[in-house]
């Protein structure tokens, strides 16, 4: 049987370092060497995900933004996105207007060229600390204007502030059915995030379009959070590291090791059967 193995990133493979660890990273390796399908689904952008995961020979397609889009690891082309409508990416800014809240806005002027944008001199305190941790990335694109933030094409909003601001804007956006609205803690700071998609671009959504793209018969996932658990419904198999939320424990086929031990690495290499 084809089988598609496909992990979460933060809180999953990764360390607290936001790194695969040595172990297993030459696990893995050793594996896909061997013919093991494997891939990553993540709310991380594609250049902070190859940064997280640099060294493993990935040799699917990989899920990004939590599914807004499915990324080809090789050649570096879209295969799949799930973009905003004019209206409801507007309606969207104007909810977290109305409560104080300047997100970073993850589109393109052009499909071809990605962008993170954001409104010059107005960006929060963890919005500030997110764009020192990248410095350099050529998708930051500081603007002047609320015209300009939300010009083009936009698949995904990322708010980052304190708990109680967010989650009154949550407390909207999530009822609205045009959107999937997740809310939780950074996984590294005391900061909230809140990232908000169109209604199509979920883990689940993008994992059976892989499994159509690829023509796997089985699909096994490893996931620790919110983020994964529509992922968790559409997988013959899913696994939670020791880590994970304990409702997501009680959904998941068994529980694997924790992050920080290589629990991914560890459970494919007894079980992938390469």
């Amino acid at each position: 049987m084809k089988t598609l193995f496909v992990t979460d990133l933060d809180g999953t493979l990764l360390t607290k370092d936001e790194i695969v660890s040595a172990y297993s990273r030459e696990r893995l390796n050793r594996l896909i060497g061997a013919g093991m399908l494997f891939t990553f689904a993540t709310a991380r952008s594609a250049l902070s995900a190859y940064r997280a995961v640099e060294g493993v020979n990935i040799n699917g397609p990989v899920i990004l933004y939590n599914g807004g889009l499915i990324y080809n690891y090789t050649t570096h082309e879209t295969l799949r996105s799930i973009l905003f409508g004019e209206e409801e990416k507007w309606h969207v800014y104007s909810v977290l207007r109305e409560h104080g809240i300047l997100p970073l806005v993850f589109g393109a002027r052009v499909k071809e060229k990605e962008r993170v944008a954001y409104l010059a001199g107005r960006e929060s305190f963890g919005i500030r600390r997110y764009l020192v941790r990248r410095a350099g990335d050529a998708r930051l694109e500081a603007v002047q204007s609320e015209e300009e933030l939300l010009a083009g094409y936009i698949f995904y909003f990322k708010c980052i502030g304190p708990r109680e601001q967010l989650e009154q804007a949550w407390n909207i956006l999530k009822y609205d059915p045009r959107y999937i609205c997740i809310f939780h803690q950074e996984k590294y700071q005391n900061d909230f995030w809140m990232e908000i998609s169109p209604r199509e671009a979920t883990k689940a959504n993008a994992v059976r379009a892989l499994r159509e793209r690829m023509g796997v018969e089985k699909v096994v996932c490893f996931g620790d959070t919110s983020n994964d658990s529509d992922m968790f419904d559409v997988c013959e198999e899913k696994y939670a590291v020791m880590n994970a939320d304990a409702w997501l424990k009680e959904k998941a086929t068994g529980v694997i090791g924790y992050c920080e031990e290589d629990g991914v690495a560890k459970w494919l290499e007894a079980h992938a059967g390469v």
